[in-house]
This record gives C-alpha cells, sequence and structure tokens, in this order.
C-alpha cells in the first residue's frame, strides 16, 4: 500500500479548513470581475441589422433569414450556442449595437426557445429586380456616415426623399421590367441593376 505524500497531504488538510475560491451561486451573489464577458445585449436604436456580427460568430449563434415578400430580415440569437466571444461586439459596425453585458446569463433550462431572441429589421429592395440590397437602418447609417459626401449617390438621395418626403416615394405596386429605362436612374437600384443601367446610358 502506498501512503500519499506529506505535502499532498498537508494541502488537503488546507484545503479542509479554508474558504472556497469559487462562489456560492446561484445561493449567494456573484459580482462580476473586471472584463467579464457575460449576456450580449443589443440596443435595438443602434442594431442596423447589417448582419456583421452573423458573418463573424464562431458557433453561428447568429442567424438570419429574408423574405423579400414581407420586406423583413429576421434576425436569431441563439445563446445556447452563444460562447460569448465578444466577436459580434468587436465587429459591431455601429460600435454600439451590441456589447456585452455583466449579466449572469443562466443557460439552465428544459426548454431551448427560452435562450433563443429575435429581432427585424427592414429590408431595402431593389425596384427592378427585387434583388435585396440591405436593411433600411443600415442605408441610413451609411449615409450619416458619409455626410454630405452620400449625396453622390441615387440611392442615398432615395432614401433622404423617403425621409423628408419631398417627392412621391411610389407607393403604386412596382413591376419587374425586362429592360431599365433612363428614368430609372432615380429608383432605388442593387449594384447589378445600377451597373447595367450606367453601361446602357453610356452607350
Amino acid at each position: 500500500m502506498k501512503y500519499p505524500k506529506l505535502r499532498e497531504l498537508k494541502e488537503a488538510i488546507i484545503s479542509l479548513f479554508s474558504k472556497p475560491y469559487t462562489s456560492s451561486y446561484p445561493k449567494g451573489d456573484f459580482k462580476p470581475f473586471a472584463g467579464y464577458r457575460g449576456k450580449p445585449v443589443v440596443d435595438e436604436d443602434n442594431c442596423v441589422g447589417c448582419e456583421t456580427c452573423a458573418n463573424v460568430c464562431p458557433p453561428n449563434a447568429i442567424t438570419y433569414i429574408d423574405d423579400a415578400e414581407t420586406g423583413i430580415r429576421t434576425i436569431t440569437r441563439d445563446y445556447g450556442q452563444c460562447i460569448f466571444c465578444g466577436q459580434c461586439e468587436e465587429h459591431c459596425i455601429t460600435g454600439k449595437g451590441v456589447k456585452l453585458s455583466d449579466e449572469i446569463f443562466d443557460l439552465a433550462c428544459t426548454d431551448r426557445s427560452q435562450v433563443v431572441e429575435k429581432q427585424e429589421r427592414e429590408l431595402l429592395i431593389c425596384d427592378n429586380c427585387n434583388a435585396i440590397i440591405t436593411t433600411k437602418d443600415h442605408m441610413k447609417f451609411i449615409h450619416e456616415k458619409l455626410g454630405p459626401l452620400a449625396y453622390s449617390s441615387i440611392l442615398n438621395l432615395n432614401m433622404l426623399n423617403e425621409r423628408l418626403k419631398l417627392a412621391g416615394t411610389g407607393d403604386t405596386e412596382v413591376k419587374v421590367r425586362d429592360e431599365l429605362k433612363r428614368k430609372d436612374s432615380f429608383s432605388v437600384l442593387c449594384p447589378n441593376c445600377n451597373r447595367q443601367l450606367q453601361l446602357k446610358t453610356l452607350e
């Protein structure tokens, strides 16, 4: 029979009468330390739905679905898959859209839907081919970021017109056309349709 080493026996006795290093959560209070990475919290006023966080999320805990018919982008955040790495916060284009809080997020539950959050953003859709460009909030953010430079783009002018209501915004139903016209340069067009229009204008 091998006897324990005296050093190990000493450590066992000291540990027996020492205070625990871990907290008594959830029975007691837990005070997060500096830099604690808790539940990512979305700021609805600053999240533009640009899908950047979904692209950099390592476990694919953030996904999105675009519905061109309803014009809505649905962003799903599954905290059951989240590894709390902080990539969503680091790469957020607004710098305020999502922040890792010091909130303790208990993932122990019997229903996984309890740890899933969803948010919706209105899409900006091409008037010609119905392609999805981005979200309207994203385009407004770009417009504000560029300042006066944004007015060089017809797309940004359309966004400004929609906000200020300077002219009709085309409330009538938009029909997909076989061929772009010169007047379509003042419509909301995706990059592909805008390129086709510019090439045709130069002919």
